[in-house]
């Protein structure tokens, strides 16, 4: 089943983020290549492709997991979630739709 995981970053969370980004983008990259991975991406702090130095709020990844202790172990483990970056952390199943 697929599931949306949907975190929020503590305040100025930029240097965090670029110190744990190659090990959480490694991750990522792991379910995509086992075709787990409908997409995954952050949310920019201010409304721009390229937010700067405002940084992100939070980011998105709906992936595929055998349930749903299986997908929040799997954000538990998350190097943003070591590193501080995330002040929260929701997991929850989703249903694709559309396209």
């Amino acid at each position: 089943m697929w599931y949306a995981i949907i975190s929020e970053d503590v305040d100025n969370s930029l240097p965090l983020r670029k110190g744990a980004r190659p090990d959480h983008l490694a991750r990522l990259n792991r379910l995509k290549d086992e075709g787990r991975l409908l997409l995954a991406g952050p949310h920019p702090a201010v409304d721009s492709e390229d937010p700067g130095e405002a940084g992100f709020s939070g980011s998105l990844v709906v992936a595929e997991f055998p349930s749903l202790e299986d997908a929040r172990a799997w954000a538990d483990a998350d190097p943003y979630v070591s590193a501080g970056v995330y002040a929260s952390v929701v997991v929850k199943p989703f249903k694709a739709v559309l396209p």
